[in-house]
C-alpha cells in the first residue's frame, strides 16, 4: 500500500482534499472531486485526507480551515486553496501541470 509521501511524490499532479465529515463545504466538494477524479484519468489523481483521522498531516501542512485543497507534483506544493472551488477550475489547474 502506498504511503501519503509516495502518492504526493508522483510525477503526475495530485490534488489533496483536507476535509472532515462534519464540514458542510467539504460535503459540497465531495461530488465535485469524485467527478473530477473520474474525468482526469491518467492526467492526475485526487485523494482525500480526513483531518480528524490524520492530525499529523494537518499539522505538517498547517491546515487551519477546511476544506483545504493542495496540489502536489513530485512532492512540491504547486497550489493551495482554502474553501470550495469549481470542478472546471480544478481540472484546468491539474491539466496545466500534467
Amino acid at each position: 500500500m502506498a504511503t501519503f509521501s509516495d502518492i504526493i511524490n508522483s510525477d503526475r499532479p495530485v490534488l489533496v482534499d483536507f476535509y472532515a465529515d462534519w464540514c458542510g463545504p467539504c460535503q459540497m466538494m465531495a461530488p465535485v472531486l469524485t467527478e473530477l477524479s473520474s474525468e482526469l484519468g491518467d492526467k492526475g489523481k485526487v485523494i482525500k485526507v480526513d483531518v480528524d483521522k490524520n492530525p499529523k498531516a494537518s499539522q505538517v501542512y498547517q491546515i487551519k480551515s477546511i476544506p483545504t485543497l493542495i496540489l502536489f507534483k513530485q512532492g512540491q506544493i504547486l497550489w493551495r486553496h482554502s474553501g470550495t472551488a469549481s470542478k472546471e477550475q480544478l481540472k484546468s489547474l491539474i491539466e496545466s501541470h500534467a
